[in-house]
């Protein structure tokens, strides 16, 4: 397979500059020339070629992450793992499971008052 250089990598495919060119028809302003669409949709081209191609680099960039945490070998023993968690942290999900019933019962002792008043 051959290699592609840098100049011809960097060139905005030609389903990209069909897209280019309807995005660039699409939103033309009035008494717009040819030349000015033209070089409208040269721009977007180059706005999705730079979206592909930063798109690619993340994409790389989360698969050498993935491939680095399956050859790094597990833990077996999880217990480090649940000595780092505070000692408070099972009472906090119940003090906020309860928070918006207090905050119903409050708001409806409130609305009483202001109905009897």
């Amino acid at each position: 397979m051959a290699r592609r250089t840098q100049q011809q990598n960097d060139a905005p495919s030609p389903e990209a500059l069909a897209e280019a060119e309807a995005l660039a028809r699409a939103n033309q302003r009035p008494g717009q020339t040819k030349e000015q669409t033209k070089l409208v949709a040269q721009g977007i081209a180059k706005g999705i070629a730079a979206y592909k191609k930063q798109q690619k680099a993340r994409a790389r960039e989360q698969d050498k992450a993935r491939k680095r945490r399956l050859r790094e070998p597990s833990q077996d023993d999880g217990t480090e793992r649940l000595e780092a968690l505070p000692a408070c942290a099972p009472s906090t999900p119940t003090w906020r499971a309860a928070l918006p019933w207090v905050l119903l019962v409050a708001s409806w002792a409130f609305f009483a008052l202001y109905c009897l008043h």
